[in-house]
Formats: structure tokens, C-alpha cells, sequence
């Protein structure tokens, strides 16, 4: 009985968690590893750089890699309570003394990050689930997917997905994870990113396949771009959460 009230009382709080408007300042940056370094830098991170994020007020949302054995990238996902707090707690952690040295420990034998690419996200709140499934649910692939939008198309690309596209995903076995706008530095228009989850790349691809296919798919694309299209490009990676990652 006790397991049980528990187990309803966690799940209230994650639910009105979930369900509160989330107001925090999303931060994913992908790291460019030297070659043959990217084993040190994910143990960097597991041994240090998460708690020293923690310390120092970040939040660790999701940490991933490529499923593709080329690509030497490491993709993590942080968040911090809202947009004027981050410089703050990045310069908090980036002069953390002990953050100093485990940088300096790790880099012994020659820098291991080779380039940084950020990009800085909010919430779409018409879009992310309710219930945002942060833990695993057995093994998955993540796809990070990015669309570049054509000049004062955010309305329609919202709208699309809001009422059509999120429900075709989950028809075709696709998970919504997430949801987010861009924050762009110069105030231009923002792109649409999001993450979806499948049981295997190879059902992903399956699930898009029928999905292209799918009469609704079509007739709702069609429909909404009579007044001219919508995406200009997407982008998209296969993506396996590190076992440390709370998103997996």
C-alpha cells in the first residue's frame, strides 16, 4: 500500500511538473572531438562535468553521440531556470576552481575538444507532450530533427504540427519527446527543433516511410502550404543516449 501511494505521489508531481508552463532557457551544445579523443571527453564528463553543472545550478536534461560511427560529435542538452540566468551560472561553473582542474587534468595530453557549436532553445509549449518521457522506457534511438523555416512561416509550421503532424508520428510508432523554438542571437526567425524516439534507426526510418505516405499526411501537407511552402531545409541525426544521460 505504501509502494502504491508512492508511486501515485510521484506521479502527480511529475505530472503537475510536466504540465506547469516551462519557463526554463534550453542550451544544446554539440562537441567537435580531436581525433581520438572523444572516449576522454565523454569520461570528463561523467566523472565531473555533470556534477560540477549540478553545483553550480545547470540542469543536465540529455547527453548523446551518433549512431553513426564517422561522426565524433558528443550532443548534451542543459537548462537553465530562464534566459537571464544562464550567463550568470555558465560563468559560475566556468570558473569553478575544481571545474578548472579536472579540465586541466583531462587535457594532460592535448586538448580534446576540437570545435563548439551552441545553439539556445525555448520550451514550444502548444507542441512538447504533457509528460515529457525524460527516462528510459526501454532501449531507444533518439532523432534530433531541425527545420529551417521559409521567412514568417513559424505560425503555419506551429499550427501543422499543433493539430496534425505530432498524432501521424504517433500513428506510424513514433514518440514526441520534445519540442523547442531557437533563441537566435540576432533576433531572426527562429527553427523549430525537436526530438522523436524509436525502438531501432531502422524503425525510424520504416515510421517516416508510412508516414510520407499516410492520405491525412498529404492532404494536411498540401492544404497548408496553398499559400506557399512552409520548410525550406531539415536536418536530421541519429542519436543513441551515454548511460549517464537522465534523458535515455
Amino acid at each position: 500500500m505504501k509502494k502504491l501511494l508512492f508511486s501515485l505521489f510521484a506521479y502527480l508531481m511529475i505530472w503537475q511538473f510536466a504540465t506547469a508552463q516551462d519557463t526554463r532557457y534550453y542550451e544544446m551544445r554539440t562537441y567537435t572531438a580531436h581525433e581520438g579523443k572523444r572516449n576522454d571527453l565523454i569520461m570528463r564528463f561523467q566523472d565531473h562535468t555533470l556534477k560540477l553543472f549540478e553545483k553550480n545550478g545547470i540542469e543536465n536534461v540529455a547527453y548523446f553521440i551518433p549512431t553513426d560511427e564517422n561522426n565524433n560529435t558528443l550532443t548534451f542538452i542543459l537548462a537553465y531556470p530562464d534566459q537571464q540566468s544562464r550567463d550568470v551560472l555558465w560563468n559560475k561553473f566556468a570558473n569553478d576552481p575544481e571545474w578548472k582542474a579536472a579540465a586541466k587534468a583531462s587535457e594532460a595530453n592535448g586538448p580534446l575538444v576540437a570545435k563548439v557549436d551552441q545553439v539556445f532553445m525555448e520550451i514550444a509549449p502548444e507542441l512538447s507532450p504533457e509528460i515529457i518521457r525524460w527516462k528510459n522506457e526501454g532501449k531507444r534511438v533518439f532523432e534530433l530533427r531541425t527545420y529551417y523555416l521559409h521567412p514568417g512561416r513559424v505560425e503555419a509550421i506551429n499550427a501543422r504540427f499543433r493539430d496534425y503532424t505530432r498524432e501521424l508520428f504517433q500513428k506510424h510508432g513514433m514518440t514526441n519527446v520534445i519540442y523547442w523554438y531557437t533563441v537566435e542571437k540576432d533576433g531572426s526567425q527562429p527553427k523549430l527543433v525537436y526530438l522523436l524516439a524509436h525502438k531501432s534507426e531502422k524503425a525510424a526510418k520504416k515510421s517516416f516511410a508510412r508516414f510520407g505516405k499516410d492520405p491525412v499526411w498529404v492532404m494536411v501537407r498540401d492544404r497548408s502550404e496553398e499559400t506557399g511552402p512552409i520548410v525550406e531545409k531539415i536536418t536530421s541525426v541519429y542519436l543513441k543516449p551515454l548511460p549517464f544521460s537522465p534523458m535515455k
